[in-house]
């Protein structure tokens, strides 16, 4: 029945993972539009316990991924090609670049790039730091880049690495389900592998719909700005509307000629914003801030990859704390993004050694985060002063978080077109972080690295739109906080399928590369002639050894 429904409305697609993820979608969209409070009541009661009790969970998990992929990188498995061994990869290092950063974390740095560092620096997330000093300034930064440095793309990575080895070493779909072909074989293909793949296909949906939604507040944010325009609800929502227009448009386009054009733009302007905070800013106290950040995320990154805030349940009324509403947020919400980065990046990757594969996913991006934040997180402390009581940047970070960017640009020259230039940057990642996920929900539909009909896609990226706008009406005045809450909850059962990957990676690189039974030693012709002749005994004689 499926199948005739998908062929008479002309899909290109397996009939039951398309419709079962679009109608659990829809039936989300009903539930959160017409029961709100309700919703929320148990999306925070969710998050409350997972983040007491399972909080320690993510916090190790993530870094024993990251020590996974360094060893795997470094191991003899690097020289495997994600692909034939002549496959060659087929987009530049520039391209691949800009894609894996467009269509990761781009929205991400413009919301975070100030307002995590003042946060951080405004109110330490250890108590024995005084807020505003020296050290809160550089615990600020330690915090600010793990939270989006090789700890983000590690979650990104491993999924990646997991779908490209086995997509294109072993011949299997594009879809998550393929990854754990080592413990399901050709289950993948019944009910247990399509649950799989609409599960991740619904979590993929949630994650890039809370990224729509926290770029959509800093949009509003800047038009209010700028324009004057309401920051209410009703704007967000239309923001959303005509931004997934736009996403609309590159969707049709497809990979080669929408989201890499895009991407390669908006890097670029990216770039230039970041140049001109640093040149028209305090120049020589950054190009000092850059180099000393990079001591700062290397001293910092071992601790704070293994704290867990053990002490909050004595200091603190909710028993969690600080993490709670940091790293165990962005954890829960980065990997809702896995399963399509994850493929997004495997797609862009072919041909690539895995060698290749960790360091330039892991590193390249890291080291663009690393200098974003030294440049725009340092200059936003030194406008308030280190070492005083706070300052416009603290009240701004207090009053509203999307409006931080922007109220850091009337600091500077050129106030108007650069508040100008980040509304636009913002929604430019908006509108690849929409368009990328289209594509890939899409790919993991189809099993196909071939974009379906443009039907399909539309309908995807039309789905990720409305439920970004169901996500903002639910979130209403709670804002961050409730958007928080959602993604926890379903970053959970996604965090135990991209742990579960390692196993099935591990399974799977096993079968490559085993070294040769030995030949067997050739015989000691000392050792075996008697009284000195040169033959050793019949007896002897390998091939005739059974026959003395």
């Amino acid at each position: 029945m499926a199948q005739r429904l998908a062929d008479r409305l002309g899909l290109e697609t397996n009939p039951t993972i398309f419709f079962w993820s679009a109608g659990l979608m829809v039936a989300f969209l009903v539930i959160l539009v017409s029961f709100p409070e309700t919703t929320g009541e148990v999306f925070d009661q969710g998050r409350a316990w997972i983040v007491e009790n399972l909080g320690w969970f993510f916090i190790l998990g993530v870094s024993v991924w990251l020590g996974f992929l360094l060893w795997v990188g470094a191991s003899r498995y690097g020289n495997i090609r994600l692909g034939g061994q002549d496959a060659r990869p087929a987009y530049s290092n520039v391209s691949w670049f800009t894609m894996l950063f467009a269509g990761g974390i781009g929205t991400v740095l413009m919301f975070w790039g100030v307002a995590e560092p003042i946060s951080h620096f405004a109110n330490p997330p250890r108590a024995e730091v005084a807020a505003y000093s020296a050290q809160a300034a550089e615990q600020a930064m330690g915090f600010s880049l793990y939270h989006l440095g090789l700890h983000t793309w590690t979650i990104f990575a491993l999924p990646g690495l997991a779908f490209a080895y086995f997509i294109y070493r072993h011949d299997l779909p594009l879809r998550v389900s393929s990854v754990f072909y080592p413990f399901l074989g050709d289950r993948i293909h019944g009910p247990i592998g399509k649950t799989i793949d609409i599960f991740a296909i619904l979590g993929t949906l949630f994650g890039v719909a809370v990224s729509i939604g926290l770029g959509t507040s800093q949009i509003n944010a800047g038009l209010t700005e700028l324009f004057g325009v309401p920051d209410n609800t009703t704007a967000k929502v239309t923001i959303i509307a005509v931004l997934t227009a736009v996403a609309v448009v590159s969707i049709v386009a497809g990979l080669d000629k929408g989201v890499k054009r895009l991407s390669n733009l908006n890097i670029g302007m990216a770039v230039g914003l970041m140049v001109f905070v640093f040149l028209a800013g305090s120049t020589v106290f950054l190009a000092r801030a850059i180099i000393e950040t990079v001591g700062i995320y290397v001293s910092q990154i071992v601790p704070l990859a293994f704290w867990n805030d053990t002490l909050a349940s004595y200091t603190t009324e909710d028993g969690w704390g600080w993490q709670g509403g940091w790293t165990v947020f962005y954890w829960a919400w980065t990997v809702t993004w896995s399963p399509f980065i994850g493929i997004f990046v495997a797609r862009i990757s072919k041909g690539r050694t895995i060698r290749e594969f960790v360091m330039g996913v892991l590193f390249a991006p890291s080291a663009f985060t690393l200098v974003w934040f030294a440049v725009f997180g340092w200059s936003a402390m030194d406008i308030d002063g280190i070492g005083g009581d706070g300052g416009v940047m603290v009240e701004a970070v207090g009053e509203s978080i999307p409006l931080a960017m922007f109220t850091f640009f009337e600091n500077f020259p050129l106030t108007t077109l650069m508040q100008g230039l980040a509304v636009v940057i913002v929604a430019i990642f908006f509108a690849t972080s929409s368009d990328s996920a289209s594509l890939v929900v899409d790919m993991l539909c189809t099993g196909s690295g071939d974009p379906g009909p443009a039907r399909q896609r539309v309908f995807w990226g039309v789905s990720e739109g409305a439920l970004a706008a169901s996500l903002i009406v639910l979130a209403g005045d709670a804002g961050l906080e409730a958007l928080q809450q959602v993604i926890t909850v379903v970053g959970l059962p996604i965090f135990i399928m991209v742990f579960a990957m390692i196993f099935a990676l591990m399974k799977g690189l096993r079968t490559e590369l085993l070294p040769a039974r030995p030949d067997p030693p050739p015989p000691d012709v000392d050792a075996l002639t008697r009284d000195g002749d040169d033959e050793p005994s019949r007896a002897s004689r390998p091939d005739q050894a059974g026959q003395a």
